[in-house]
């Protein structure tokens, strides 16, 4: 995703961060004025490709955040709605939306993950898969990055799976520092450190570690 200078340069404001972190509070909690439970989560690929081979109608769209304001060069055709989401989407016809098929939608995700994209996706309660999911960067998407920016994103997300290092097999060539949107890496006199406090799951790490160092596993383990 770039260096620590491009990082400090994507940033909303304060005052936008804080607007934004309210709405987003506001839409967990309280959408169209009833109160619900609903968790933001985090997804690796495997996970999104399983509920993409259950779904029965899948469309795309441009990212509507990415549209808006353009602060990188990520793909921008990245979010991918399901069932009823998707039947919405098509009827509202906003942000170049197109229906497409499983093997399209796979490729949508092979893209966004090449691009160090993570996808996010909202979950309500009584629902076990989401309706939407949009492959994110913190420079263009509101919700991830006022999460970041604002350090409340291990408060409001919700993943299955947490990264793994093998230390004493890490070179510590810091690839993976770049890959990781949740600033969960960094170097320090040399030396990888490594916060999994910080850490979703999202794979982005692991996917480009030269010496395969990095697995993701069970959140619970």
């Amino acid at each position: 995703m770039g260096s620590t200078k491009y990082r400090d340069m994507r940033w909303y404001s304060e005052e936008e961060v804080q607007q934004i972190t309210d709405d987003i509070e506001r839409a967990v909690t309280i959408p169209v004025n009833t109160e619900i439970e609903a968790e933001h989560r985090v997804y690796d690929f495997t996970e999104l490709k399983e509920i993409l081979e259950a779904s029965e109608r899948i469309t795309v769209s441009d990212c509507g955040c990415k549209t808006t304001y353009h602060n990188c060069k990520a793909p921008t055709e990245v979010c991918i709605s399901i069932n009823k989401e998707a039947e919405r989407t098509l009827e509202n016809d906003l942000y170049n939306v197109r229906e497409i098929d499983i093997d399209e939608a796979i490729e949508v995700l092979k893209k966004s993950h090449e691009a160090g994209l993570v996808p996010m996706a909202y979950v309500f309660k009584g629902e076990e898969t989401p309706g939407l999911i949009c492959n994110c960067c913190p420079c263009c998407c509101h919700t991830l990055g006022s999460l970041v920016r604002n350090g409340i994103h291990t408060q409001i997300l919700a993943s299955k799976y947490i990264a793994a290092d093998d230390s004493n097999k890490c070179t510590d060539c810091g690839i993976c520092i770049d890959r990781c949107v949740f600033q969960a890496r960094w170097m320090n006199e040399g030396k990888l450190v490594y916060d999994q406090t910080k850490c979703f799951g999202c794979g982005l790490c692991a996917s480009t570690c030269p010496t395969e160092v990095i697995s993701l596993t069970l959140r619970n383990q």
